[in-house]
């Protein structure tokens, strides 16, 4: 166990000043940057933006669902959006003062559906008309943000919590009893070594502690364990997270393990689809505003400043996925509470930001920002991965401490019906194929590969492979939408195709298959030294392959390898994925294949 010392020393009116002031900049010179970024996308003609995947046009009015969803309809869609992105409807000029913002809820191709979190008169917007267009959209939330961080310095919470915590002034103290009580319970509950540990400080801390959750290795259970307990115990307790599945996915673990305790999510309906746990608009509508014991509410940080939970008070916050939580959102939330729990991982997706070159320190995650304080528990040990897909991310991120479990260290794909094609590739006792086109110039897409892709999930699905157990990951959203487009032409049935799933590296943080296909996509190698620090970003590359169970199947270029980035730290991030590629299988392009061989190698 960590002894850990109150050494708080209360920071300075003038030091505290100064680092909202830094918090404050990188909020608005974010924001100033996405804003320019859409309004350059804007001015461009409509053409160019529907070209550039950047707008849908000839948008139309099906249905208007009683869920307050909207079902729209287009002639075609080659867009780079995906559900969860926030769009502009217009009459396509979005620079209009009748254009809107609406979130993406669902993207079925020629059938999309949108919500609004406020009232619009859908029906009397699109009587006559059908000349809408659906473009990238924008909501400046900074005033929310800016609110928050000047609260921070101005309230008892924010001076003597918060900010000397953040400012590295102040170290959380483990109380002996709570901890004892914590392994405690985790052991009742089987929980392993590390896991009883991080529970037994998350429980037992005064102030703050972080839990770093490797893929598989359990991070949701021992949240939602903790959630159970404190609120057990009488406390008040809010999840936080930067994704509304994030939310989802912690209430549902909880639900699962504790049925009868008071858990609500409070958020718009629509983002609430996938949630086993009752959801209501507002807190001060749902039965928890009278309730005089421990619960637990579900919401993201920007929920704490609007109607939906402002002025609610907690004892306890707990952020999951806190590596994708920049500080500025961190405060959003905490203010809401005394006590600050983090689940994240370092090594995992850092928060997406717009600009690159201000900041400093700041522009971390919450989690990378406190990982060094020495108030941590790494879970130690995987779940998902076999030893073989353990290996390699184990070394290269977690000081070779990541190990898989007995029960799935020798785990390998089993087919129904041995492979009749591609069984160099889907040999089972591969875990770990590179299958290496050899194409040239790619950019954001790739058509050879995603016909080998969907080459490969026929094939899979021949052998009887359930469909639920496949997903495609891809570094580009034009180059999923690519390889989905060619699954409704190769795989008709649509039950089968929703069970598959194919998305960005980002959309895939936190989900788990037996088989995972990667498609590498980039092969100019101009290209990727100028995209560099995304295509070459590690915890991208380690995200990506920790999602399968069994076996992982990366088809790319070896061309890409030749990227050349003037700054030598990205030269290693190169560097990074040929030792990736070397520690796999080799297999070179064969053609023993189908979709109608590639459509004739198209």
């Amino acid at each position: 166990m960590n002894n850990l010392h109150d050494n708080t020393h209360p920071p300075q009116p003038a030091d505290m000043a100064r680092f909202l002031h830094g918090l404050r900049d990188l909020v608005l010179t974010e924001t100033a940057a996405q804003r320019q970024q859409i309004h350059a996308q804007w001015q461009k003609p409509l053409a160019v933006r529907v070209a550039d995947g950047y707008a849908i046009e000839n948008v139309r009015l099906i249905e208007v669902r009683k869920s307050g969803q909207v079902e729209l309809a287009c002639g075609r869609n080659h867009s780079r959006f995906r559900p969860g992105d926030i769009l502009c409807l217009s009459r396509n000029d979005p620079f209009t003062p009748d254009a809107f913002m609406v979130n993406l809820d669902e993207d079925e191709e020629t059938r999309l559906l949108i919500s609004s979190d406020q009232p619009v008169p859908w029906k009397q917007l699109f009587a006559g008309s059908a000349d809408w267009a659906l473009d990238i959209g924008f909501m400046d939330l900074s005033g929310y943000v800016i609110g928050a961080l000047a609260e921070a310095g101005d309230t008892l919470v924010g001076r003597e919590r918060i900010l000397p915590l953040l400012m590295g002034l102040s170290q959380p103290r483990i109380d002996p009893g709570l901890y004892a009580r914590g392994l405690e319970m985790g052991e009742a509950l089987g929980l392993n070594w590390s896991q009883s540990e991080a529970l037994a400080h998350a429980y037992a801390t005064d102030l703050a502690y972080l839990v770093q959750g490797p893929p598989g290795t359990g991070k949701t259970r021992v949240l939602a364990t903790l959630a159970h307990a404190l609120a057990a115990d009488g406390e008040r307790v809010l999840i936080c997270a930067f994704t509304h599945r994030a939310i989802n996915n912690a209430l549902n673990a909880l639900v699962a393990q504790a049925p009868d305790l008071p858990v609500i999510k409070v958020g718009h309906p629509a983002r609430a689809d996938d949630l086993r746990a009752l959801n209501y608009e507002t807190f001060n509508i749902s039965p928890l505003a009278a309730e005089k014991g421990g619960y637990v509410v579900g919401a993201t940080p920007f929920a704490t400043r609007t109607q939906r939970l402002a002025h609610v008070e907690f004892d306890t916050v707990i952020f999951d996925e806190a590596s994708q939580i920049t500080l500025p959102l961190a405060v959003m939330g905490m203010l809401a509470g005394q006590k600050y729990i983090f689940f994240g991982d370092q090594q995992q997706l850092p928060p997406v930001l717009t600009t690159r070159l201000t900041g400093g320190a700041l522009r971390d995650s919450v989690f990378g920002y406190l990982a060094e304080g020495n108030f941590d528990t790494m879970l130690a040990e995987t779940y998902r991965l076999n030893a073989e897909l353990t290996r390699w991310p184990s070394q290269q991120f977690y000081d070779g401490l990541l190990t898989a479990v007995p029960q799935s260290a020798q785990r390998r794909m089993e087919y129904p019906t041995p492979p009749a094609r591609l069984a160099h590739i889907l040999n089972p006792d591969e875990p770990k194929v590179f299958w290496d086109l050899g194409h040239h110039n790619n950019t954001v897409y790739s058509q050879k590969e995603a016909y080998a892709v969907v080459d490969l999930i026929t094939a899979l699905l021949e052998c009887g492979v359930a469909a639920a157990e496949i997903g495609v990951v891809a570094p580009y959203r034009a180059q999923g939408r690519l390889i989905r487009n060619l699954l409704r032409e190769f795989v008709p049935e649509t039950a089968v195709r929703r069970q598959l799933i194919t998305d960005t590296v980002e959309r895939m943080q936190g989900q788990e298959r037996d088989l995972i296909i990667l498609s590498l996509t980039t092969s100019n190698p101009g290209f990727a030294a100028n995209v560099a620090e995304f295509f070459f970003q590690p915890q991208r590359l380690n995200v990506a392959i920790t999602r399968p169970r069994k076996k992982l199947i990366i088809i790319g270029s070896r061309f890409v390898l030749n990227a050349q980035p003037t700054d030598p730290a990205l030269q290693e991030t190169v560097a990074l994925l040929d030792s990736l590629l070397q520690s796999c299988a080799y297999v070179p392009l064969t053609h023993d294949m189908s979709p109608q061989a590639w459509e004739s190698q198209w």
